[in-house]
């Protein structure tokens, strides 16, 4: 089992050396198949890995394999290992599975790119770091993981660094997740000083004998990296600006792999927020009001990439919510079936943008269904699923996310579960109102200039054509009442907290659905009218500032910081630190040229300049004794 979980994990590290390595002396293509065949090797190695462990009897699928030890300092060591479990082998299948059909289509996507061994390195290289992140057998290794898929999310986010907003787009998602990053590290070093370990099961074991206010400081930490790296609220912002980076980058941090490692944190790290129960809630909380504000933003926002991105920071949301009352097998049934449908929705919206030499507003299309006829089908495939309209994949996980709120109970339960219903109308109003725009109705300009272009190579339309089959039956894993396989493996991880009855999942599900479908009415209506959902000028404003978000982050920290370093550098380095050093430099050029001066070249002076210091070191020598 730990050979195929090894090989899933060295795999794309492998391609990412192999192509960085070889740099020039091999084509573009064959980099874009060294990248493409890694990643797919990995999802070899996760499946080997996953049939092992459904081998094996309930209550022993869990597995820790060692490299070797990787730090040791006295007492405390920590070992380069890897953990496969049902959570891990989830997400392993997951990471590299969408993951190997992303870097496959991104070889349509990108041909012809100057920089494409570049770009294949970078995404072997965060496929490697995700795997890291989800295999890892200890907090540490965890935390290495973390660190690295952001430093590769900068350097595919920026990959066009000749744009200036990809640039600002890069470090932006880079700083704020690096506040993740820190508040993650200090909760590392805090179980270091209590527990003495960061493996796993040392750290859980020792979550009781803790104080209530290290739990919860320890818990903070944790849900602050997730919040980061799951672009929650409030560290959201730098989400839909990476949407400067290409498509395929997009699909592969929205969709599979570096939103949803907030989502994995929460479900690994179960046993400390079980014990810190109002930190839990918290995360439940900022899901719920995520899935909101990102609702609402969508439903103003022109760029097609834009408005997908801001449904990755709703549908987050939900798993947020289900993850913070305790109902983990269905926060990562979501992630799985999230990955299949949101994955879908970049790759064909890639197509579109492909089709348009590259453009983004939905203004400017219109009238696609006809001349995309194949990726309008997987379009809409992943609309639905995204809504959650049955049969597709997503009907069956958020609706029993929804469900379990109600389960929970209490005033918390029910007002998430209305934040849910909520979020239920505002995702079938912004999803089929950029459906509409893109595909219905006359073509708009730049549709009409690239007319007849057709729809891409096979590298873009196989990997499309395979997730819209994976968004009809990928959430079929588990059907409420009827069987459950996903949920009871992933729950073997960690025992859920809420598990509602078959009959109050089927009543809401109705809710939902009906919900649904009030939003898709709305987007029709609003389109055949031909007016916005949003009709307030004042209410289109704030949505589109996205709430004002940047602006009050602009007023509470950039510009301070600028007005401090601006202050430090008039008044402290240039007057301080510049002008010393001047002085100190000429003062040096004045005492050599008075040294210069002293050398005049004869002998006789030096020899009375040495007579004379001889005569006053003697004198000094008489004096002192």
């Amino acid at each position: 089992m730990t050979y195929g979980a090894w090989i899933c994990l060295l795999s794309p590290l492998a391609g990412a050396l192999a192509i960085t390595l070889a740099g020039e002396r091999i084509s573009r293509r064959a980099a874009g198949w060294i990248s493409t065949l890694t990643t797919f090797a990995a999802f070899g190695g996760a499946l080997v890995a996953f049939g092992a462990l459904w081998a094996r009897d309930h209550g022993d699928r869990q597995e820790l394999s060692t490299a070797y030890t990787w730090l040791s300092v006295g007492d405390f060591e920590v070992g380069m290992e890897i953990l496969v479990d049902p959570l891990a082998s989830v997400m392993m299948l997951v990471v590299s599975g969408v993951g190997g059909l992303i870097v496959w289509y991104s070889m349509g996507y990108m041909a012809g790119d100057d920089e494409e061994r570049r770009f294949f390195a970078y995404m072997s290289l965060f496929v490697f770091s995700m795997l890291l992140l989800v295999q890892a057998g200890n907090f540490l290794l965890l935390l290495a993981g973390w660190g690295l898929v952001g430093l590769a999310s900068y350097l595919l986010i920026g990959f066009w660094h000749h744009r200036a907003e990809a640039v600002a787009a890069a470090k932006k998602a880079f700083v704020m997740n690096a506040i993740g990053d820190a508040t993650f590290m200090l909760a590392a070093v805090l179980l270091v000083w209590e527990t003495g370990t960061l493996e796993y099961l040392g750290v859980f074991e020792e979550v009781g004998g803790l104080s209530d206010t290290t739990v919860t400081l320890v818990a903070l930490g944790l849900l602050g990296g997730a919040v980061a790296k799951s672009a929650q609220v409030p560290l959201h912002t730098w989400l839909p600006d990476a949407m400067e980076g290409p498509t395929p980058v997009s699909a592969l941090i929205h969709a599979a792999t570096m939103v949803t490692a907030g989502v994995y944190l929460l479900v690994r790290a179960h046993p400390i927020f079980e014990a810190a129960v109002e930190v839990q809630q918290l995360a439940a909380i900022l899901g719920a009001v995520t899935l909101l504000v990102a609702g609402v933003i969508a439903l103003v926002q022109w760029d097609i990439k834009r408005v997908i991105a801001y449904s990755t920071m709703s549908q987050i949301g939900y798993m947020f919510l289900g993850a913070g009352i305790g109902a983990y097998g269905f926060a990562i049934f979501h992630l799985l079936t999230h990955a299949f449908f949101k994955a879908l929705l970049f790759l064909a919206a890639g197509v579109v943008i492909h089709h348009l030499a590259d453009e983004q507003d939905i203004r400017r299309m219109g009238g696609l269904k006809d001349e995309l006829p194949r990726t309008h089908v997987a379009f809409l495939i992943g609309t639905l699923a995204l809504v959650g309209i049955p049969p597709f994949a997503g009907f069956w996980s958020k609706d029993a996310i929804l469900a379990a709120t109600v389960e929970s109970g209490g005033a918390l339960g029910w007002t998430l579960f209305l934040a849910g219903l909520a979020g239920t109308v505002l995702t079938g109003a912004y999803a089929f109102r950029l459906y509409f725009a893109v595909f219905h109705g006359p073509r708009g300009e730049a549709a009409a200039a690239h007319a007849g272009h057709g729809e891409g190579p096979r590298s873009m339309l196989v990997p499309v054509g395979a997730l819209a089959g994976l968004s009809v039956v990928g959430g079929l894993v588990s059907i409420p009442g009827v069987w459950h396989p996903f949920t009871s493996w992933v729950d073997e991880t960690g025992e859920p907290l809420v598990e509602p009855v078959a009959s109050l999942e089927y009543l809401v599900s109705a809710i939902a659905v009906a919900l649904g479908l009030v939003g898709v009415w709305l987007a029709r209506r609003a389109f055949l009218a031909d007016r916005q959902l949003v009709t307030s000028p004042e209410a289109w404003r704030v949505l589109e500032h996205k709430l004002y978000f940047d602006e009050l982050y602009d007023a509470l920290f950039y510009r301070p910081a600028e007005a401090i370093s601006a202050g430090l550098l008039h008044n402290v380095e240039e007057p301080v630190v510049e002008r010393s050093l001047d002085e100190i430099g000429s003062g040096t050029i004045q005492a050599g040229g008075g040294v210069a001066r002293l050398q005049s070249g004869l002998l006789r002076s030096y020899a009375v300049a040495v007579a004379v210091a001889v005569v006053v070191l003697v004198v000094v020598f008489v004096a002192v004794r």
